[in-house]
């Protein structure tokens, strides 16, 4: 009868060292993993940009607030390009026609004033034209104050339709914010129904869409207000000194003319 040898010291040395090499390894690898998971636990939350805080928090109903607010911004552009001194009346071209006039030098006038695209000299470019040498006394000034009169409430209507866009602005703005707040607060509500009680995490997108619409509603439609009355204020500015400078051209002329038909009327020892 064979007997089972008996293992030698070698190989149970390996065994136990295959075992003492496994129970590292495995040791090795839950140290790995649990240094891998632990910044993902410990992180602090991660700061959310201006971006985000202010404007993609208010969600889809920040977009057409967007729209509003680049369309402000070119509409600023336009008028401040537009609504200029040289593009009205320059003093170059008002020193100019100045001088013509009181030459009554009407013709030359006309054609200065219709080489210039300004809105004085298209104004004088269809006024000048109704003076009347025929009549001594009043000249057809009646009839070139009518002419300027009628060229200004005609011009100045594309203006003022830009200048009202500012307008339309201010008062949609915020109506836009008031329909993002009421959808933030109905999906508030719903979210109070689902979870049966108040709780602030899961409310708080519904409340931040309510509140930055109204938000971004209000920081579109007040500049847009302001500018409104500022460009308003500032296109009658422009086109009463157009008109007038028309009317003092008018008047140098006329005065040209008569001038010392006035002064004879003028008693001795007074001064007009």
């Amino acid at each position: 009868m064979s007997s089972t040898p008996a293992p030698s010291p070698l190989s149970h040395r390996a065994s136990r060292l295959a075992a003492i090499a496994i129970t590292a390894t495995l040791f090795a690898l839950s140290a790995i993993s649990a240094s891998a998971q632990s910044p993902l636990t410990e992180e602090a939350p991660v700061a959310k940009t201006t971006l985000e805080k202010w404007i993609l928090d208010g969600g889809i109903w920040m977009l057409p607030l967007g729209f509003c607010s680049v369309g402000a911004i070119g509409l600023s552009v336009l008028c401040v390009i537009t609504l200029t001194k040289s593009k009205f009346a320059p003093p170059a071209l008002v020193a100019e026609l100045t001088e013509l006039m009181q030459q009554c030098r009407v013709r030359s006038a006309i054609e200065v004033a219709a080489s210039s695209p300004t809105f004085l000299g298209r104004m004088m470019t269809l006024a000048l034209p109704h003076f009347d040498a025929t009549d001594h006394e009043k000249l057809g000034v009646e009839q070139v104050e009518d002419a300027m009169a009628d060229f200004a409430t005609i011009e100045i209507k594309p203006y003022q339709k830009w200048i009202g866009y500012f307008g339309v602005l201010s008062q949609v703005s915020p109506m836009l914010g008031l329909l993002g707040t009421v959808v933030g607060m109905v999906g508030a509500f719903a979210t109070l129904a689902q979870t049966g009680g108040a709780e602030p995490a899961a409310l708080a997108g519904d409340i931040s869409v309510a509140l930055l619409t109204t938000f971004g509603g209000l920081v579109v439609a007040i500049p847009c207000l302001f500018l409104f009355f500022f460009f308003k204020n500032r296109l009658n500015d422009l086109v009463g000194e157009s008109i007038h400078s028309g009317m003092a051209l008018v008047n140098a002329a006329t005065n040209a003319v008569h001038g010392e038909a006035k002064a004879a009327r003028i008693p001795e020892g007074l001064s007009a």
